[in-house]
């Protein structure tokens, strides 16, 4: 069966489109982290925790070899937030010769949304973006930052990106094979009980 899917293009082309999002309380202790050395089996993981839910499975059939390479690419770059130690959620960058840089993909533990994580790592993932030349020598400084999410990804993903200044350029709508999600890990969810700090639905 064929679905009917949205697709939007965002894109910044100055730092200065840049909307700076709070900072998580200091006792979630949140920490943001390059994965320097590529691993097909952390990424993966970090795929599957996070899209489960969201309907990502593009890279679900990538073999082992499809990873390395993709992950040893210069420019590629993952950043991990961490909540007290745990992985909470990531932003891929892939950096191309050109002078411009996809934010591939970016989200969060279904059981840490709403922690105040996401506009924060989203923010600092696109200052990396910005940056991301000062990190690999001999190449052209960014120029435009840029992504795409569509109608299957959740249901404030187009609102935070544009809270963080992104503009969209373009939309397309087409007709897709109706993949069903492989769900979240059975009985995931948010994290309750005496170790949350609680804060409100949203980023």
């Amino acid at each position: 069966m064929s679905i009917s899917v949205t697709t939007w293009h965002l894109e910044q082309t100055s730092p200065a489109d840049l909307s700076p999002a709070q900072a998580p309380p200091a006792e979630q202790d949140v920490r943001i982290v390059r994965s320097e050395v590529p691993s097909p089996e952390f990424s993966r993981f970090l795929y599957t925790a996070v899209g489960g839910d969201i309907a990502w499975t593009d890279r679900l059939t990538w073999p082992y070899a499809q990873w390395a390479e993709f992950l040893g690419r210069p420019g590629v770059e993952t950043w991990v937030a961490y909540e007290r130690g745990t992985p909470a959620g990531f932003i891929e960058l892939a950096g191309e010769a050109d002078g411009s840089v996809e934010i591939t993909y970016f989200g969060l533990v279904p059981a840490f949304r709403g922690r105040r994580i996401g506009g924060h790592l989203l923010a600092y993932g696109i200052e990396r973006a910005w940056d991301l030349a000062e990190r690999w020598p001999g190449r052209a400084p960014t120029k435009r930052v840029w992504l795409h999410t569509c109608s299957k990804d959740g249901p404030h993903a187009m609102a935070n990106y544009q809270r963080r200044g992104f503009r969209l350029y373009d939309t397309k709508v087409a007709e897709e094979d109706g993949i069903p999600a492989p769900g979240p890990w059975p009985g995931a969810g948010p994290i309750t009980g005496p170790t949350t700090t609680g804060t409100p639905a949203g980023e």
